[in-house]
């Protein structure tokens, strides 16, 4: 079996591939991460995510303190297009 696996990851896409109808983490410039189904992708990195959650972390600076919070927003089908995208992580196996 891990033979099969093997045969199927050769090019980097392919994991990707692997990670269809599954919960993935996606990390955006910006300072957001969007945890979600992938649905779709192309070799651009462009992704049709289902059930996400969207994280956006916002840095103030009040009286030059910098204050964090995060903001969480969810959305029922989201498309991501790939020059946005930093990282892509699937779900653990």
């Amino acid at each position: 079996m891990a033979d099969t696996d093997a045969a199927q990851t050769t090019e980097p896409l392919d994991l990707v591939k692997l990670s269809l109808d599954e919960r993935i983490l996606v990390k955006m410039r910006g300072d957001r991460e969007l945890h979600g189904v992938l649905h779709a992708f192309d070799q651009h990195m462009n992704m049709v995510l289902g059930k996400v959650q969207e994280i956006i972390t916002v840095v103030s600076l009040d009286d030059g303190e910098d204050a964090t919070h995060t903001v969480t927003k969810e959305h029922e089908m989201l498309f991501v297009r790939g020059d946005g995208v930093i990282l892509v992580s699937p779900p653990r196996r």
